[in-house]
């Protein structure tokens, strides 16, 4: 690899993880952590490419991100742990619990009931570990 493309990947690298940081706070440096010893170029391609060209588009901000991130985890279905991350995330950036919720209940129109239930008991446990609850 050139000193160019280098560069260009340690700066993407640079602006995703200062994204990564802002949303995830700790919890995105420990899914780091827990690739290094296994696909560290799978860590490097989700702070590059997801957070430092993705997240860091200006047209839409953080909370509406993390909506459409939880909507499409939840569809997908079997994402529990990177729903804990991102429903910590969503907090992180500004959503209530009732937003968070809510999202998970117009989800359930188009992915179906179970995917949004056990979108609902994800965040059922990261809200009672973070002492926040559903009004």
């Amino acid at each position: 690899m050139n000193n160019t493309n280098s560069s260009v990947r340690e700066q993407r690298f640079a602006t995703g993880k200062a994204v990564l940081d802002t949303i995830d706070g700790d919890a995105g440096q420990r899914v780091l952590d827990s690739l290094a010893d296994i696909a560290p170029e799978l860590a490097h391609q989700v702070v590059a490419h997801a957070f430092g060209d993705i997240y860091s588009r200006p047209e839409l901000d953080h909370r509406q991100r993390q909506l459409v991130t939880l909507g499409a985890l939840t569809a997908i279905g079997g994402c529990e742990p990177q729903l804990d991350v991102h429903i910590n995330a969503a907090l992180n950036v500004g959503l209530t619990p009732d937003e968070i919720v809510e999202a998970f209940l117009h989800t359930s129109v188009y992915a179906g009931f179970p995917r949004a239930l056990n979108a609902v008991l994800v965040a059922k446990r990261v809200f009672a570990e973070r002492g926040v609850s559903v009004s």
